[in-house]
């Protein structure tokens, strides 16, 4: 499997997410299994048939987190030495060629986008027609509504 790339702050929350995943929704469905059995006959028990399905999913989400975790490469944004270049991690800040708008992005991995947080993910169109650009450079993004050309204004990394 291929690495997969992180910042410091998603990787924090992957381990986050695994650590309550195991420590919280794990005891409590294994708790609720066991409450749904002292009802009796399981095979009419809807209860207890949701309270299985809530485990594969959890059993499932831990085993995902886990095998992201194992095959992360983490990335520092502040230690990155891209002189000036977009590269993973980079926050962009970017002026709309159309309408003048200014937005800015930091490039994060997959399981770390979060548009509203102005986070996009690596393989998004904007991400990888802004990677290996500098300030000055336009980005030309093929959107569902036609080509967007970009003007990058800044490049940090923080």
């Amino acid at each position: 499997m291929n690495k997969i790339p992180l910042t410091v702050t998603g990787a924090e929350l992957l381990r986050e997410e695994l650590h309550r995943l195991k420590t919280v929704e794990r005891p409590n469905v294994i708790a609720a299994i066991a409450e749904a059995r002292s009802h009796g006959d399981l095979s009419e028990n809807a209860e207890y048939e949701a309270a299985k399905e809530r485990q594969g999913f959890i059993e499932g989400r831990i085993m995902e987190v886990e095998s992201k975790l194992s095959h992360a490469q983490i990335i520092d944004p502040k230690l990155l030495d891209a002189d000036g270049r977009c590269v993973f991690g980079a926050t962009v800040e970017l002026e709309d060629m159309d309408s003048g708008q200014v937005v800015t992005y930091q490039i994060v991995g997959d399981d770390e986008a979060d548009i509203k947080a102005n986070k996009i993910s690596i393989s998004s169109p904007i991400a990888r027609a802004l990677i290996g650009k500098y300030a000055g450079d336009i980005a030309e993004v093929q959107a569902p509504g036609g080509i967007r050309e970009y003007e990058i204004i800044d490049v940090r990394y923080v």
